[in-house]
């Protein structure tokens, strides 16, 4: 049963105004250009930037007048995509990639509507860790869904260079191994490189997130959040074993990457969507 959620009366006009203002700023970053456009990436950097308000009137209450911070499978997904973009518009700045620009515009514009008719609620802090405790466990998504995106391309580029479609210039501008990279473009050796890099930041951030809430937890619990964290962890920690010890590369090394990134998505965003959503309320 899916319960209908009366968003403007729990977060209030100014925030659906923010929304909107913001989804527009993503269509227009998404929007397909025959010619080259310079409005698309300022679009992008003006929706961040209004995701970014909203996330502070939504996530940490500015001017709500209550403590805590308001936590749900939307406002997370929200903010994960809002960190996923700030890492893309700094990698921007060195590799322009308009096919990542357009993926990532038309997520924020979805994230920011989910997270607006699913808002979530107010929790207070159960100590002084738990928010670090928190923003470490939203850093490791981010981290993970960097890596997800970087693996996604490398295996279009992957697939195109093998179908032989791609000729001298790779999927997203990317250029093939052994080949030197334009000013557009990146060798997929590096972009393979830079993919485990992100894993491995979030795996180092996941774990001392889940040794932080071992230590500060009051009573130790198996619900869904502890045994899909367990297994996300475990996943990741086959990956980077496997691609240290056995070499794991390509395809075999992105569909570990692709496991693990679902379990962690399940153990927070997935169980809170069922309770939020799926579970009637009494």
């Amino acid at each position: 049963m899916i319960l209908p959620i009366a968003p403007v009366q729990t977060l209030g006009v100014a925030p659906l105004v923010l929304a909107l203002m913001a989804v527009l700023a993503y269509a227009v970053a998404a929007w397909p250009t025959r010619s080259p456009s310079r409005l698309p990436a300022p679009a992008l950097v003006a929706g961040w930037l209004l995701h970014a308000v909203l996330l502070g009137l939504d996530i940490g209450g500015w001017g709500r007048g209550e403590p805590g911070a308001r936590l749900g499978f939307g406002p997370v997904l929200s903010l994960t995509v809002w960190l996923v973009l700030a890492v893309h518009e700094i990698e921007s700045r060195f590799m322009p990639l308009p096919g990542v620009r357009r993926v990532l515009a038309i997520n924020g514009a979805a994230v920011v509507l989910v997270a607006w008719a699913f808002p979530g609620e107010v929790r207070a802090a159960a100590s002084v860790w738990a928010p670090v405790h928190w923003l470490l466990g939203v850093a490791s998504y981010a981290l993970f869904g960097a890596a997800v995106l970087h693996a996604w391309m490398l295996d279009s580029a992957e697939r195109q260079l093998r179908l032989r479609k791609a000729g001298a210039s790779g999927a997203f501008g990317l250029a093939p191994a052994g080949m030197p990279a334009g000013p557009m473009g990146m060798p997929l050796l590096r972009l393979e490189r830079l993919t485990f890099r992100f894993v491995e930041a979030g795996f180092v951030v996941l774990t001392g997130a889940l040794l932080l809430g071992v230590a500060t937890a009051a009573q130790w619990r198996w619900d869904h959040k502890t045994v899909f964290s367990l297994l996300g962890w475990t996943v990741f920690a086959a990956l980077l074993l496997g691609r240290q010890w056995r070499g794991w590369r390509g395809r075999r090394a992105t569909r570990w990457l692709y496991a693990g990134a679902v379990l962690l998505l399940l153990a927070y965003v997935g169980s809170r969507f069922v309770f939020e959503v799926l579970v009637p309320r009494g």
